[in-house]
């Protein structure tokens, strides 16, 4: 069973289009027929893509795979019995689990700490829903000039600020971080490059945390009160509360543990990959570069795993490449000391974005 669809289980659908074994029943479940592609979001919302562009449908790829696809969204699972709980009721039985669910914002657990932020955000996971529902801010947006803050001064916060800016260059656009500077996560150099772009684009950055969101307004840690027609979540990435009481080894924040084989810690007929998991041996950020790097491995072994044939490490890169977009057709470039920033960046990162979606869009062409 593969529970979810995310970058990693792309490339396990793709693998089983290639060799699908004969006694062998794959069925994936996700909540959605496509996948939205997190990568072209900013693109999206700055206006430079159609949601359609950004989409690859899984229905071709999965008949491609010659799998199953079963539309609901997992509320549990039972890991010492191999069972996993559905939202449309049913509960299934797996021989081998592979979980690429993503990482998601819990709305219990956000409104725990910033209260009235399930009524009044709009929150960027599920990112489906999110896709959906930014085309009603920006027509909202056309009537009047909206004050928009984006909370989270992350890779997903920052890219989002500019393509705000970018769209609704009318419109106010503030970026909460929560105390640290923008793209903290990055150097020194990068950084300044992320301050430079988002002064260039008259994004006001508020260093302190958002206590509370009313009605109109944004509650900030110092007691000041920010208006804002439409306040946007983009916090750090949390674990899916259903994983609490699987039985599964979890690390601290609650993802699926797993060693250097994608591998469960705890069950190994349990697999896990992208936002969902933690490797056990090292500490990777939740990035869909790395979420696209473990794809073949992951689908390598889950291959293994169902013939008897020995697992084989999945090694991520010492540095990964990271690409961020500035609002308008320029970005920034970052690895390890690296760094660059400019139209042709941006261009760069429209070609690889692009060769993502391309690569799954089409069963037929696998």
């Amino acid at each position: 069973m593969l529970l979810g669809a995310g970058h990693a289980h792309l490339f396990v659908l793709q693998a089983l289009a290639h060799r699908h074994p004969a006694d062998l029943n794959v069925t994936l479940v996700t909540p959605h027929t496509r996948q939205l592609y997190s990568g072209m979001v900013p693109g999206f919302v700055a206006g430079h893509y159609t949601l359609d562009d950004c989409v690859v449908p899984l229905e071709p790829l999965v008949a491609a795979s010659r799998a199953k696809l079963l539309q609901t969204a997992a509320v549990g699972v039972d890991a010492a019995a191999k069972l996993v709980h559905l939202a449309n009721g049913k509960t299934l039985h797996y021989d081998t689990l592979s979980i690429d669910t993503g990482a998601v914002l819990d709305p219990e657990r956000i409104e725990a700490m910033i209260p009235g932020a399930r009524e009044n955000a709009l929150f960027v996971r599920p990112i489906e829903a999110f896709g959906a529902l930014w085309p009603q801010v920006e027509q909202l947006a056309q009537g009047r000039a909206l004050s928009v803050a984006v909370l989270g001064g992350g890779a997903a916060g920052v890219e989002l600020c500019m393509a705000v800016a970018h769209r609704l260059p009318h419109c106010q656009v503030t970026l909460v971080t929560g105390g640290p500077e923008p793209a903290a996560g990055y150097t020194d150099t990068v950084r300044a490059r992320v301050r430079r772009a988002l002064k260039k684009r008259n994004v006001t950055v508020l260093q302190e945390p958002c206590v509370r969101l009313h009605p109109g307004e944004v509650e900030l840690a110092s007691g000041a009160r920010l208006a804002c027609d439409a306040p946007i979540l983009a916090l750090g990435a949390q674990a899916a509360p259903w994983l609490q009481g699987s039985g599964l080894g979890l690390d601290a924040q609650g993802f699926v543990l797993v060693n250097n084989l994608q591998q469960s810690v705890s069950h190994p007929d349990v697999f896990a990959a992208g936002d969902a998991a933690s490797r056990e041996d090292m500490a990777l950020p939740k990035s869909g570069v790395h979420a696209v790097r473990a794809g073949p491995a992951l689908a390598r072994n889950l291959l293994a795993r169902t013939s008897g044939t020995p697992l084989t490490p999945h090694a991520p890169p010492a540095r990964t490449l990271n690409l961020l977009s500035c609002g308008g057709r320029e970005a920034i470039a970052a690895w390890g000391p690296w760094h660059a920033q400019g139209r042709w960046v941006w261009r760069w990162k429209d070609r690889i974005d692009r060769a993502f979606i391309t690569k799954f869009r089409s069963g037929a062409n696998l």
